[in-house]
């Protein structure tokens, strides 16, 4: 069965990749979960629009990540808006995607939300936070944002 991945597997191979896997393996756990859609001529287009995407957050080199980093610890006015009690307790919590549109919103560039390091039980009120960005295997930024209450 020749299916196109539409989100990374482990040991299979990249988003966009064209990849033939036995049926059951496609019918019964790819599918279903969304990461691969038949191999088809419509489809195609859809790769082409997933890799556009993927060239667009993607960090080119090194030197790229350190200048992406410059930008990064430079950046100001980073602010997530969330739901909370009068106490400034969260209703519900910060993820790393709101992190990141945070970050474009300020004027950052777009980053991956996968490359933005929040731990689970980080932001539990309104306040400053700081998270750690991987950029590169070997650069790393810090970025401070604000949480406040809508």
């Amino acid at each position: 069965m020749k299916l196109i991945l539409t989100a990374a597997v482990d040991n299979l191979g990249a988003p966009g990749e064209i990849v033939e896997v036995k049926d059951g393996y496609g019918r019964n756990y790819l599918l279903p979960r969304g990461l691969a859609i038949v191999a088809t001529r419509g489809a195609e287009k859809q790769i082409q629009g997933i890799q556009r995407a993927q060239e667009a957050r993607a960090v080119r080199d090194l030197d790229h990540a350190k200048e992406l980093r410059n930008t990064l610890d430079q950046l100001t006015g980073v602010t997530v808006k969330v739901r909370t009690s009068e106490a400034g307790k969260l209703f519900g919590s910060v993820k790393a995607a709101d992190v990141a549109e945070a970050i474009q919103a300020a004027g950052g560039p777009q980053l991956d939300k996968r490359t933005i390091d929040l731990p689970k039980d980080l932001v539990r009120k309104t306040g400053n936070y700081q998270v750690k960005v991987q950029l590169h295997p070997e650069v790393e930024a810090k970025v401070n944002f604000t949480v406040e209450g809508e």
